[in-house]
């Protein structure tokens, strides 16, 4: 297969951590050939199909530090256009936030899908699961949530549940979160912070102790759980589990209530075009459903052993075929 991933910029990347290039050195071992692009080197022009500028690439094998991790056949972009319809595969790894530019992309990707490009996630799915909004459909697997953009709200609900959580609807990597105990110390002031003023939403969450063992982080690939997540723990007195907050990733086996759930959720983000997702859960309950651009695949082999990016490369091979 040709597949083309549609990324941050390369030089960004952290390989030995990183989940996209887990998915390009998987792809490449399996014989498939590698392209890259950034959102900003696509375009629609009238007349035409949707184009990007694009890089054939190959990896060296060689890790961080010791030299060039990939080598490009053409120096920059635009010297090969190329229609999104003439990959066999379209992944849209790029990370959040989803502002208005991701928005957009999603368009331009939904217009190559009607020319024929298979496009992992489905751009149309990207748009109607944005991750902590998503989690509300499943009511029956969350803790005590509210979406509101009302400073009455979120006092009467800081009232009823006493430790609470308030994060932005549009935050990533942990910014942005805030817990309020029961004297609500400066509850007021984090409320116009988040909600500015009442003209943005916020999410707020009973707060769930069991964070003290790990914000686990559940994949679902092809609707099928991996049998392993990875609990993100909070070091220190941070109450942020996220790695980019700091928080120590240990890989664990899934437990029965994180297999109920990843059972339940997978088979129906699935059938909506979502290949990979990844389910935050913080002891029983469902708090984030990822669908952007899902990691931990690295942490979960180096610590068990289980190849992740096999899997979905399994899957995504099948989806083509499909």
């Amino acid at each position: 297969m040709q597949i083309l991933f549609i990324t941050d910029p390369l030089e960004t990347f952290k390989i030995y951590k990183d989940t996209t290039f887990a998915m390009m050195r998987e792809a490449q071992q399996r014989g498939h050939t590698l392209a890259v692009c950034g959102p900003q080197d696509i375009r629609w022009q009238q007349g035409e199909k949707v184009t990007a500028f694009v890089r054939d690439i190959t990896l060296t094998g060689k890790a961080d530090g010791e030299g060039a991790w990939y080598t490009a056949e053409q120096a920059h972009p635009n010297e090969r256009p190329q229609p999104l319809s003439a990959f066999d595969a379209v992944l849209m790894r790029k990370d959040p936030p989803f502002d208005s530019e991701y928005f957009y992309s999603t368009h331009l990707l939904e217009q190559a899908e009607r020319e024929g490009a298979r496009v992992f996630n489905k751009p149309r799915a990207l748009r109607d699961h944005p991750e902590k909004l998503a989690i509300m459909e499943f009511a029956q697997f969350i803790g005590p949530t509210l979406v509101t953009r009302d400073a009455g709200d979120i006092k009467r609900f800081h009232a009823e549940h006493k430790d609470i959580i308030l994060k932005p609807l549009d935050g990533m990597g942990g910014m942005g979160i805030f817990r309020v105990r029961e004297d609500g110390l400066n509850l007021g002031s984090i409320t116009e912070t988040l909600n500015k003023n009442g003209a943005q939403s916020v999410m707020v969450q009973k707060f769930l102790p069991d964070i003290v063992k790990g914000d686990k982080r559940v994949l679902v690939i092809g609707g099928e759980a991996v049998p392993f997540s990875l609990a993100r723990i909070p070091q220190g007195s941070e109450v942020r589990g996220n790695l980019a907050a700091g928080g120590l990733g240990v890989a664990q086996p899934l437990s029965e209530r994180d297999l109920e759930i990843a059972d339940a959720i997978g088979p129906v983000l699935a059938a909506r075009g979502l290949l990979l997702a990844g389910i935050d859960v913080i002891g029983d309950y469902v708090t984030e459903i990822n669908v952007t651009s899902p990691t931990c695949f690295q942490e979960i082999f180096d610590q068990t052993g289980f190849d992740v990016a096999a899997m979905f490369l399994e899957a995504l091979e099948q989806a083509v075929l499909d």
